[in-house]
């Protein structure tokens, strides 16, 4: 079996076919660190290449991202101590009053892809919800995602609530949605912003010096 299976199976966003072939992978002993470092990982860095090229687009990219999902699912039973490189946790919610999922899950699966340990709160997340999952998990990185103008304002009160808290030192902030502006960003003390789902990964990385 090769690593490029899975990198096509990733492209493809073939979710039958990459769970068949993780199953098998698993069966058959296969090293589960380098599946995800050198299989699944860089197939969605692609995925994300692809799109911002033009040549991929937002469904391809949710395929694309639950295949992986499919995968990492099958293999995180099998994964042994550090063996699975991380670039650092990041927790991530779509803000209070804000239902909107899409993006702030692909924002995710291409920081997962990344290297990073996502921890997604889900959506409509409260600035107490932030603070403790910041307090309990001790991320490098907090994302924040608003797709209403209304529910843009929910990003600068978490900020504020992760402030008053004593831990907003301690962190790189990135917001991101439709309406979300660097300015905007800029405005609410955000250490950085993001057009897109690869373009937050990219700027983690480049705000925590990893690239």
């Amino acid at each position: 079996m090769h690593l490029e299976q899975f990198h096509a199976k990733v492209l493809l966003g073939d979710r039958e076919g990459i769970e068949a072939l993780t199953h098998q992978a698993v069966s058959e002993g296969l090293d589960v660190s380098e599946v995800i470092n050198a299989g699944l990982i860089p197939a969605m860095q692609e995925v994300g290449r692809l799109y911002e090229q033009g040549d991929k687009f937002i469904p391809e990219m949710l395929m694309s991202a639950r295949a992986m999902q499919a995968s990492m699912a099958i293999l995180e039973p099998h994964i042994v101590g550090d063996t699975v490189k991380t670039a650092g946790a990041v927790v991530l919610g779509t803000v209070e009053g804000d239902l909107h999922d899409i993006g702030k899950t692909l924002v995710g699966v291409m920081l997962e892809g990344a290297g990073f340990e996502v921890h997604d709160l889900g959506t409509d997340v409260s600035p107490e919800e932030f603070v403790n999952s910041v307090r309990d998990l001790r991320p490098a990185v907090v994302g924040m995602s608003a797709l209403l103008t209304t529910t843009m304002p929910a990003m600068g009160r978490t900020i504020e609530a992760l402030k008053e808290s004593g831990v907003r030192d301690d962190l790189v902030i990135l917001v991101g949605g439709a309406p979300v502006t660097a300015d905007f960003a800029s405005s609410i003390g955000a250490d950085g912003f993001a057009e897109d789902a690869p373009g937050a990964a990219r700027r983690a990385q480049e705000l925590l010096g990893l690239r």
